[in-house]
């Protein structure tokens, strides 16, 4: 019997042969092997090799997609399908082959459909208004398209460490410096796989060959070994045992990933000495200047922005001076660019009235753009700013006799 630890198993032994693996089922997987050397008979071998010492049956197919290889081992194993071939081996195949229910097949088979190659020739609009948005799927699958994407199943990682040694430990101090040792080699492999603990299970080995077992939950998952610690503690304050302890094993439990933004510096932990050494490490890596982005004014609006040097303005001014410098300030929309289309704009009095099935409630400009003046072939064009009936602040400009949208205002 496939158990799910044998299933399991196997698929481990399968990343010696890809170390992409498609787990659909208990019994069925599916291997990517782009990119790994040898031809298919190679790959087949050695999918044999590493799955030898389970002495389980198998049936190995190849293909160029999913039910490719499914049909090639469905037909005989070690069967290839070779590309552009998959709907002339499926035809003949039964449904079974597409994991349909046993009471849609029956119902196919009431209407006289049995193999893939009849279900590929039915008309693909009646068929899946009457077995629904899956028999798209089952449509195109039947024909030898496989859109399905190709999931790799995750791998485990188990971060533990262990102390064992001679003699024992009768002191609590004893106990939580060896603690302290194995919450440094945890968070260590935490760092480097970047993953955060949302617990820890405690195994403690006694000298009378007992074992003591405590799950520490955590409030928040973690990699830090002073929080890791504090729990620990706490969890093993007022704990007895009959014996000395001889042993202790810490394992990390509900891995999850450890990446987190935050930002360099917060608004009240600002240091203009550490603005500049972040600066010049930063240099250091990228090997030019750290620049920042200014706005400044230009009739095209390519040109209105510019890069300048970064540099810290060691004027500080108080808190009270910096809200009230905000309060003063005119807030200005700001235009976002977007990929130049054109729209089709209607005019009334020489004005655009209506932009892109948009009602203008207000019109500014023409302003004249004039790109490369002083070259033989000169390209001119008139901007507008409009604001349109669904609320949208546009800019939209004219260039001989087509218009077209440039950026909105946000």
């Amino acid at each position: 019997m496939l158990t799910p630890a044998l299933w399991e198993a196997m698929l481990d032994d399968l990343d010696a042969v890809s170390p992409l693996v498609d787990d659909v089922r208990p019994g069925l997987a599916f291997l990517d092997m782009h990119g790994i050397g040898g031809d298919v008979q190679a790959w087949m071998a050695q999918t044999r090799k590493v799955l030898a010492p389970f002495e389980w049956a198998l049936r190995i197919g190849a293909g160029s997609n999913k039910i490719g290889a499914l049909a090639a081992a469905h037909v005989a194993d070690g069967h290839v399908c070779e590309p552009g071939k998959e709907s002339e081996m499926l035809a003949p195949l039964p449904l079974a082959l597409l994991d349909v229910e046993p009471a849609t097949i029956e119902r196919l088979r009431l209407l006289g459909i049995e193999r893939l190659g009849e279900l590929a020739r039915l008309p693909h609009g009646p068929f899946v208004r009457r077995f629904g948005a899956a028999a798209a799927n089952w449509h195109a699958l039947a024909s030898g398209i496989d859109r399905r994407p190709f999931n790799p199943r995750g791998h485990a990682v188990a971060i533990e460490a262990s102390i064992f040694g001679e003699g024992h430990a009768a002191d609590e101090a004893q106990v939580f410096f060896a603690l302290r040792m194995l919450l440094a080699r945890i968070c260590a492999d935490l760092d480097c796989c970047g993953k955060r603990a949302g617990g820890l299970r405690l195994v403690i080995e006694l000298e009378d060959a007992d074992m003591c077992t405590f799950e520490v939950p955590l409030a928040t998952p973690t990699a830090q070994e002073r929080t890791m610690f504090d729990m620990l503690r706490a969890k093993l304050e007022g704990a007895t045992f009959n014996a000395p302890i001889v042993g202790l094993r810490l394992q990390a439990l509900q891995l999850e990933e450890g990446g987190e933004a935050q930002a360099l510096f917060t608004a009240g932990d600002f240091d203009s000495q550490r603005v500049a050494v972040t600066i010049a490490r930063l240099e250091a890596v990228l090997g030019e200047s750290v620049a920042r982005a200014r706005t400044r004014d230009a009739h095209v609006l390519e040109e209105r922005f510019t890069y300048e040097p970064f540099k810290l303005c060691h004027h500080e001014r108080s808190d009270t001076e910096l809200v009230e410098g905000e309060r003063s300030r005119r807030v200005v929309p700001q235009l976002r660019l977007l990929e130049v289309r054109e729209v089709p704009v209607q005019l009334r009095g020489g004005e655009p009235a209506i932009v892109d099935r948009q009602v203008v409630r207000r019109c500014v400009g023409p302003w004249r753009v004039s790109e490369r003046p002083y070259t033989p072939s000169p390209v001119t064009r008139d901007e507008y700013d409009v604001v349109l009936e669904n609320g949208t602040f546009a800019r939209i400009y004219r260039q001989g006799s087509h218009w077209y949208l440039r950026g909105v205002y946000e």
